[in-house]
């Protein structure tokens, strides 16, 4: 009985097809705005993830100033830290991997005839670690380098690609502004992460020597930590705020004039509005599921009428109400399904073809799309119900009456 009805409405179908496909055309919509807002926030939370773990393993940042929305960034009148600052959280917190003081500028390097604007930023060897970063060539810093400030910088690969092209950087004597350092080690490319930030445009110099020849003081701008796993983030900030707080002395009344930042609450942050636009925009398509459905149930209603001879036949030569019933019911499911298979495929196409165009990862959702298809399949069995009901109840008499 199903599969006649099943195959009685692509009959219909197939003989208003126009008609058919406009009235799916607001499942479609639908469904497609559904799956590709879901597979692009999906993507988006993905990006924002990887994005953060370029920056750093479990990194907490410490930094001067109270905390603001946004990007962390330093508070320029807020009391900076001092090297002593960075020691303690090296010896007294457990649980980290380093703890790196950072000073960052701007300037301009130079070698040979090419010149670069790039960001200098002073550190140490932990600077490396926090940061995951792993050498393409030459080397750290030596403790004499790092105690007595040497001019000597580690480059990233932007650096590198701008300035040296396909030539060895090892070596050479690279003049950032006034002065000149000697490259002795190379980084590995990671790429742009969050903000379009690249990465790979660093130079970095020992602490000591960003100080002396560049900031023209001993203020540490922040202090990078990276805990040795998810678990004990928390554990580790708690201890370095509790620590600060004491060498800064800060009573309890007083509010910080720090804070330390968990780059994971950038992942919240971002992921939650990315949930509320998909929310947002999931209201926009189910409105338009709702419309697909009164579509569906105005045409059926249309076909009944049409069809209202056929009906009184049926039924007169001895086909049964439910007979009837399934056999609009179904035509209606039919409908809707095919248009939720559309959908399905034309939302698909959408969030790859995006996610492709911005680079972000591909994410295939199989649970939504599944949802998707069943909850067409719904809006079919609920819109589709109403027209198949006042078609099996018609009086046969008066269907064959009908002109």
């Amino acid at each position: 009985m199903i599969w006649n009805a099943f195959l009685l409405a692509l009959r219909e179908i197939r003989r208003s097809a126009m008609r058919s496909a406009l009235t799916t055309l607001g499942i479609v919509i639908g469904i497609a705005s559904v799956i590709a807002m879901v597979m692009l926030g999906d993507a988006t939370t993905a990006y924002v993830t990887q994005s953060i773990s370029k920056l750093g393993t479990n990194m907490l940042m410490v930094i001067p100033g109270q905390e603001r929305k946004g990007p962390p960034s330093s508070n320029l009148t807020a009391k900076r830290f001092t090297h002593s600052d960075v020691e303690a959280i090296k010896k007294e917190i457990g649980n980290i991997r380093g703890a790196a003081p950072v000073g960052s500028s701007t300037i301009r390097a130079v070698y040979g005839n090419q010149n670069y604007s790039t960001t200098v930023e002073g550190s140490d060897n932990d600077y490396f670690i926090v940061k995951d970063w792993v050498f393409a060539s030459g080397r750290n810093f030596s403790e004499a380098e790092l105690r007595g400030g040497k001019t000597v910088c580690v480059i990233g690969a932007s650096v590198k690609k701008e300035l040296y092209a396909e030539q060895n950087p090892i070596g050479t004597s690279l003049r950032l502004e006034n002065f000149s350092c000697e490259v002795i080690g190379l980084l590995e490319s990671k790429g742009a992460a969050m903000f379009g930030m690249d990465q790979d445009d660093i130079v970095v110099t020992p602490i000591r020597m960003f100080q002396r020849r560049i900031s023209g003081n001993q203020d540490i701008a922040r202090i990078m930590i990276s805990a040795n796993s998810s678990s004990v983030i928390e554990d580790v900030k708690s201890s370095t705020t509790l620590l600060m707080q004491e060498r800064r002395r800060i009573s309890l009344n007083e509010d910080n004039d720090f804070h330390v930042h968990d780059m994971r609450e950038m992942v919240q942050t971002l992921s939650s509005t990315t949930q509320m636009l998909t929310i947002l925009l999931g209201a926009v398509a189910a409105i338009s599921l709702l419309v697909g459905g009164i579509g569906i149930m105005n045409i059926m209603l249309v076909s009944v009428t049409e069809r209202t001879r056929e009906i009184g036949i049926r039924l007169a030569i001895g086909a049964m109400e439910r007979e009837v019933l399934l056999q609009f019911l179904v035509e209606a499911i039919v409908l809707a399904s095919l248009g939720g298979i559309i959908g399905i495929v034309l939302g698909v196409s959408v969030g790859v073809g995006i996610s492709l165009f911005f680079e972000l990862p591909l994410i295939f959702n199989t649970l939504i799309v599944i949802i998707a298809f069943l909850f067409s399949t719904l809006v079919g069995i609920v819109f589709g119900y109403f027209p198949a009901r006042k078609a099996a109840r018609l009086n046969p008499i008066d269907a064959l009456r009908y002109e």
